[in-house]
């Protein structure tokens, strides 16, 4: 009888312990606010905040609420490369505990601030290539992350697509902004590839500066572009409007990586849902926070695609767009 109660007494206590050792992690995890550092190539205004707003968004259903139990240090580059490295460094500085960083060159940077903060990176082109990770598998150091696409494929498609809408096109200039980042020739190369694969011609025009763009559209003019591919270049982010608008003026139909192009006029663009992609990068934020490590989470692919069409710019360029597309159209701007 005595040994009985000895045990029954020694399980309460027990109890009691792991009880009181449970309600101590539990106030600990709610006291302590984790710090996100967000190296953006982009811009703070405009659009672009959608895919913000979506990371967010997947943030608070995972149960971390920005101004409560996360604090995010925002950093934008505002499409200048150069200004990346020291926007990295800063976030460092600050001890965030994760950074991450959209698209490829943020990524780079911040791998070049940091070797132990986590690095979640979006829109990844050729993560292995440019020596962010070991491979997509098994990344093998601090970042991990979502590719941009399978890049042969994905360049493949919007060709297609520009070539559906316009099914006579002959040639197709690409304005390309050379030495721009360490991904640009692999970009090229992918887009390249896919023209080949389609028997498409290209005409590969250069446009380092706003100040090339005149030339470079006069020289498409010249050579009988069909239509204009525009790759997803940071600084023809930050000057789209300029850039949809020559394209209208020299009656070409465009297509770009990126969905702000057909918000600023441009005809077309298709590519990864980058709201779907800042969503599911608050999964890995999560998994890091609770323990993870970036080097053991496998690079994820796109599984959401989104197509944009500007149908008043349709209109302006007096062309129709197939009924087949417009039904799969995620995005239509009258």
């Amino acid at each position: 009888m005595a040994v009985a109660m000895m045990l029954a007494n020694l399980r309460w206590a027990v109890a009691v312990l792991v009880f009181a050792a449970s309600l101590a992690a539990d106030a600990q995890a709610v006291g302590k606010v984790y710090r996100i550092g967000y190296l953006s190539l982009g811009s703070a205004s405009g659009t672009y905040t959608r895919p913000l707003d979506a990371l967010r968004q997947g943030l608070r259903e995972l149960g971390w609420v920005e101004g409560r139990n996360v604090h995010i240090e925002y950093r934008f580059a505002e499409g200048q490369v150069d200004r990346l490295p020291g926007l990295a460094d800063e976030l460092v500085q600050l001890k965030v505990d994760v950074i991450v960083a959209s698209p490829t060159p943020s990524a780079l940077a911040a791998k070049g601030a940091t070797r132990s903060i986590p690095i979640v990176g979006m829109g990844l082109t050729e993560p292995v290539a440019v020596k962010l990770v070991a491979s997509l598998a098994r990344p093998g150091g601090n970042v991990t992350g979502l590719t941009y696409g399978v890049d042969t494929e994905i360049y493949g498609k919007q060709l297609q697509l520009l070539r559906e809408v316009f099914p006579h096109v002959r040639r197709v200039a690409v304005l390309e902004n050379p030495g721009s980042s360490a991904t640009q020739p692999l970009i090229m190369q992918s887009i390249e590839s896919a023209a080949r694969s389609l028997d498409l011609p290209l005409q590969i025009v250069a446009a380092r500066q706003p100040e090339d763009f005149d030339a470079a559209f006069a020289a498409m003019v010249k050579e009988r572009a069909g239509a204009l591919f525009v790759t997803g270049d940071p600084m023809y982010f930050v000057h789209r409007t300029r850039l949809a608008d020559l394209a209208k003026r020299s009656r070409l139909p465009s297509m770009s990586t990126q969905w702000q192009w057909v918000d600023a006029g441009g005809l077309l663009s298709y590519g990864p849902s980058l709201p779907d992609q800042f969503r599911r990068a608050a999964t890995y934020v999560d998994k890091i926070f609770r323990g993870a490590k970036p080097a053991e989470l496998p690079i994820e692919q796109p599984s959401k695609f989104e197509l944009a069409i500007n149908l008043k710019t349709a209109r302006e360029l007096g062309i129709t767009i197939p009924q087949s597309m417009l039904q799969r159209a995620d995005d239509i701007i009258q």
